[in-house]
């Protein structure tokens, strides 16, 4: 398949060199040219992982052929996603990877794909986390050989046990905190992919859900979860709602459903955060300052996959229902949630106050859980009223040292400390 570049639509690229340029040039975001078709009702019945590469294939074909699809699927997704009825609806449940969040499917397969890119020349994944892209790209490429990994994050801005799961690694993994926002490590990220020198030499590539790579792999869970829903609730009753921070997620859903994937709807669930949903409303965008908050993943004021987000919406004369929670909402939520004997974190209990709020009678409601509970253990305990089991990847962590080196926000020193001056 061929990709373009939004900003410059003469710019085109092969799925290879879309997914090692990460960005194209203006830092345009690569997209797809065309959206393949599929029969959803066959799609539905086959085994996952053949699903999986049927999903892929055209995305990624000619650079690879069906059997190297083969091979990366069942290197990286050694977890699943199940669909788990919660009162009257369903949660895709998206951590049950190795570091317990959605973020796995995208890195793990980013992975696979960047080995066999990689060639003889440096390459250096470099990437910002709101929470959990971080710790997914670091065990995903720890001991990569040839591959350095430079994670930047928000200073104090994410949980003990995110910060813990990447910052303890070491070896070819890099880890800097920056005295700022997620936004300020984005445009950390920005500047480096906009310096022609640093992009020869040290061979950059993004693991962030701007990449293509990370892109389309988020596309199969969406997949997973209509194969979750019986056959009856699946189509135009079927609503979605999407925790949505930096829009990667909601894109991959949109390109499912343009596959053909039987969902009726979306629903663009945000925290206080809320250029988007403001933006749906009034037509006007303006973004605000980044605002912490419970659900710290989602602290995103320019959301990076707008753009493409916004293009599907708009090629298909699809609407879309934006919705903001607040914290004390988001701790209601958590709450109903438990009542109905559902543990859930402070994503997913956005994403189902928002689906709450917006689903008619006669549909069906999914929300997306991208993170384990134990994640968020403090906001969710504070919440219950209760202490929730450690999981054991995070209980080994919290033990070690923590390797993160402190930075401000300035394009200059982050250029330097990648030259290692």
């Amino acid at each position: 398949m061929e990709y373009f570049n939004l900003k410059r639509p003469d710019e085109r690229a092969s799925f290879c060199e879309a997914a090692r340029r990460g960005l194209g040039s203006g830092q345009g975001l690569f997209h797809p040219a065309s959206i393949p078709s599929v029969d959803p009702a066959s799609l539905l019945l086959a085994p996952r992982f053949e699903r999986y590469r049927i999903v892929l294939e055209p995305f990624l074909a000619p650079d690879f052929p069906a059997g190297a699809i083969d091979e990366m699927v069942s290197a990286a997704f050694t977890f699943e996603a199940p669909v788990v009825k919660v009162g009257d609806a369903y949660a895709l449940e998206l951590f049950r990877g190795p570091t317990l969040a959605f973020k796995d499917f995208g890195a793990r397969f980013m992975a696979q794909c960047m080995a066999r890119l990689r060639g003889d020349g440096p390459m250096t994944i470099l990437t910002a986390t709101s929470g959990d892209t971080g710790a997914a790209v670091a065990h995903a490429f720890l001991d990569a050989p040839g591959i350095r990994v430079v994670v930047l994050y928000p200073k104090g801005r994410i949980s003990r046990a995110q910060e813990q799961l990447f910052c303890t690694l070491g070896g070819n993994v890099e880890t800097v905190a920056v005295r700022g926002s997620f936004d300020d490590c984005q445009a950390l990220v920005k500047s480096a992919f906009d310096d022609m020198e640093l992009k020869s030499d040290l061979g950059l590539n993004s693991a962030n859900s701007i990449n293509i790579c990370r892109l389309v792999a988020q596309v199969l869970y969406f997949w997973d979860l209509c194969a979750g829903i019986p056959e009856e609730l699946r189509g135009a009753g079927l609503v979605v709602s999407v925790p949505s921070g930096n829009f990667g997620d909601l894109t991959a859903g949109l390109i499912a459903k343009a596959m053909g994937a039987p969902i009726g709807r979306f629903v663009a669930a945000t925290n206080a955060n809320d250029t988007v949903p403001r933006y749906v409303k009034t037509g006007r965008w303006e973004p605000r300052p980044t605002v912490s908050t419970a659900s710290n993943a989602m602290d995103v004021s320019r959301p990076n996959n707008w753009p493409r987000a916004e293009r599907l919406l708009s090629e298909r004369g699809w609407k879309l229902d934006a919705r903001s929670v607040g914290e004390e909402e988001t701790v209601a939520a958590m709450r109903s949630l438990d009542s109905m004997g559902y543990t859930g974190e402070p994503h997913c209990a956005v994403a189902y106050e928002a689906l709450r709020r917006s689903l008619l009678p006669g549909e069906t409601g999914a929300f997306l859980c991208t993170a384990h509970p134990g994640k968020f253990a403090e906001s969710v305990e504070a919440a219950l009223g209760r202490r929730l089991p450690v999981p054991a990847a995070i209980a080994e962590s919290l033990g070690k040292m923590n390797l993160s080196i402190d930075l401000e926000p300035d394009a200059v020193s982050f250029r330097k400390y990648l030259l290692g001056t």
